[in-house]
């Protein structure tokens, strides 16, 4: 004897945000925090660690992700300024400073990660020590450009400067013209 359902569920589309991204590493890990208060280390969730690279501005982001619930434990883009460092008590393990979005507000958060395998833990790393470096080399690039672009618009806008004033002087010069026209013209 079959039994008729009593709510009918539809099927949802479900969007992660990683759409526009490409995976460049996908890993399980044990993420924990360091809480300033208690100055301990409290375990944020245990899932797969990934690198997603947008595909329009490039930009690289650590996700990660509890395995059961999916529940963020980790949202911040890897930077130039990101240094990952190894930690004191384990080779599977790395530490690393990051701006941290992953509660729907940005924090500084100083975050340590465990792999299964050093192995694992060296690719992590050195993974993203060749992203934060190739973004402060072009940076780099860009603070030179910016220089040269402020340059070039300070030259603007003396240029501009320099114009202002002739018309000022051009029409001051034609004010006194009228003002000596209207005297000559009042004396006579």
């Amino acid at each position: 004897m079959a039994v008729a359902p009593i709510v009918r569920l539809e099927e949802v589309a479900v969007t992660t945000g990683e759409e526009d991204e490409d995976v460049l590493l996908d890993m399980k890990a044990k993420l924990y925090r360091f809480d300033k208060e208690g100055n301990q280390w409290k375990e944020r969730g245990t899932g797969t660690v990934k690198l997603l690279k947008h595909k329009e501005n490039g930009k690289v982001r650590l996700v990660m992700r509890q395995a059961k619930t999916l529940k963020i434990c980790a949202n911040h883009l890897v930077a130039s300024t990101t240094k990952m460092q190894e930690h004191a008590g384990s080779d599977k393990s790395c530490v690393w400073h990051a701006a941290d979005f992953a509660d729907g507000e940005l924090k500084e958060e100083m975050f340590a990660i465990r792999f299964g395998s050093v192995e694992n833990c060296k690719k992590f790393k050195d993974l993203v020590e060749e992203i934060s470096e190739s973004l402060a080399k072009t940076e780099g690039k860009e603070t030179v450009e910016d220089s040269s672009a402020a340059g070039l618009l300070e030259k603007l806008s003396v240029t501009e400067k320099k114009s202002e004033e002739v018309a000022t002087k051009e029409e001051s010069t034609e004010a006194v013209k009228e003002t000596d026209t209207k005297s000559a013209a009042t004396s006579e």
